[in-house]
């Protein structure tokens, strides 16, 4: 089980996200900088012990209205090979000494810890605890899934969010999560995984995070 430190990152995680989220595709706030805070999100375990993952949730607050944004990141003691594209920064942990911070939808450890999840072969966790499962994070349909997805996925960003080919299956991975209620009716999932965060009023929403189809 991940060990969860209280202590500082310099630059804090916040800061390396407010320059590196208006150049994605997906980022709704053209021309304006965001105003983050971390409204929620759940870690999983990477079994080999060496890769941070977590899935944050983070609200800007610099629009007219709140925007939401899903967010999965990985953290490693050393930098991962051919995935300089997807450094997100470098910060000093207070404990663990300097960490490389990627956009995990480029990470084989955080893909094939997601996947597991969707399987029902991982168990999420609390984000801010260690040794604590999150049953907030609800799991549909992770029977319909024969064997374990493998091979390097074939990632493709896009206004609409993140998409992964992996084999003969797509994970979707949301970017701009949007309430359960405010969701139209999509395509059937084979799985999919849905969890909440904080709302400005001090409520909850709660919608989807992944998504695996068929290809």
């Amino acid at each position: 089980m991940a060990v969860i430190h209280k202590t500082t990152m310099r630059p804090t995680k916040l800061e390396l996200l407010a320059p590196w989220l208006p150049a994605r595709p997906w980022y709704l706030g053209a021309g304006r900088a965001p105003e983050l805070s971390r409204v929620g999100g759940f870690r999983l375990d990477d079994p080999a012990g060496e890769v941070g993952i977590e899935f944050m949730v983070v609200e800007d607050a610099s629009g007219e209205r709140p925007v939401w944004y899903h967010l999965p990141l990985s953290y490693r003691a050393a930098p991962l090979d051919g995935a300089e594209h997807a450094l997100i920064g470098t910060s000093e942990h207070g404990v663990l000494g300097q960490r490389w911070i990627y956009d995990g939808t480029h990470d084989p450890v955080l893909v094939a810890q997601l996947l597991a999840l969707l399987q029902g072969r991982a168990t999420p966790q609390m984000q801010s605890e260690s040794d604590t499962p999150d049953p907030s994070v609800a799991v549909e349909g992770a029977e319909a899934i024969p064997g374990r997805p493998s091979g390097a996925p074939d990632v493709t960003d896009s206004p609409g969010g993140t998409c992964l080919a992996v084999g003969s299956l797509t994970l979707d991975v949301t970017r701009v999560l949007r309430r359960e209620e405010d969701v139209a009716e999509e395509a059937a999932a084979l799985a999919q995984v849905s969890a909440g965060w904080r709302l400005p009023d001090g409520g909850e929403g709660r919608g989807r995070f992944a998504v695996l189809r068929d290809s």
